[in-house]
């Protein structure tokens, strides 16, 4: 019974580190794109083209040419459905299991992704940029936005340890996982504190989207 929680343990404070190292380097690429090109997530104001592993900022304000602009050693895909996985040395394509993603009326299809230089992926939507992403000074994140405007679009996911095993999204041992409530808290098991942390993309950070992702990268040290 002790090497299962051991392993749990391990496993929840590597996905915790990693959670918050890859909303930082996003957020980072955000405010280098700034200082350099002159615009962040909140400038941006068209969708990822058909070149877009090659967009530039100089020349396109995409989120894709922001990433390419800013990061280095990254993999993108225009498909996320499309990364490559293994499992049990069988060939196979990427997938995760993920409420937020069926209340966004997301699929792996309708997203594209980067593979970052750590092995992390974030994975976005590939309507980000048909709207500001955008929140005035102030104005708290909300669990979800009605109509086909703004941050409606602005919608992502990090899967911090890359095509590896379990792919499923993080989810509250008790409480709600909604950023309205108060009360959620993710314990240190396999059931809970899991690889899939859904995030919200504007203006010059990327931050939780969910009580269960916000709970995670609070108590990370």
């Amino acid at each position: 019974m002790t090497i299962p929680t051991l392993i749990a343990n391990t496993n929840s404070q590597k996905f915790r580190s990693q959670f918050k190292k890859s909303i930082s380097t996003l957020s980072q690429a955000a405010r280098m794109s700034e200082a350099q090109y002159g615009f962040d997530y909140a400038g941006i104001n068209q969708v990822c083209g058909t070149d877009a592993a090659t967009e530039h900022p100089d020349t396109v304000m995409s989120i894709c040419s922001l990433l390419n602009g800013t990061l280095t050693g990254t993999t993108y895909y225009d498909n996320a459905a499309d990364i490559p996985m293994k499992v049990k040395n069988t060939n196979t394509t990427y997938t995760i299991t993920s409420n937020q993603m069926e209340f966004w009326g997301l699929s792996l299809s309708r997203m594209h992704a980067y593979v970052l230089s750590d092995g992390s992926i974030f994975l976005f939507s590939k309507t980000l940029g048909s709207n500001a992403c955008t929140l005035p000074a102030g104005t708290l994140l909300e669990d979800n936005y009605s109509g086909d405007v703004g941050m409606n679009h602005c919608a992502g996911f990090i899967d911090v340890n890359g095509t590896s095993l379990p792919n499923k999204e993080v989810s509250c041992s008790s409480g709600e996982n909604t950023i309205a409530s108060n009360n959620c808290v993710v314990k240190n098991d396999a059931n809970h504190l899991t690889d899939i942390y859904p995030v919200r993309i504007h203006d010059g950070i990327v931050e939780p989207a969910t009580a269960a992702a916000r709970y995670v990268l609070k108590t990370a040290k």
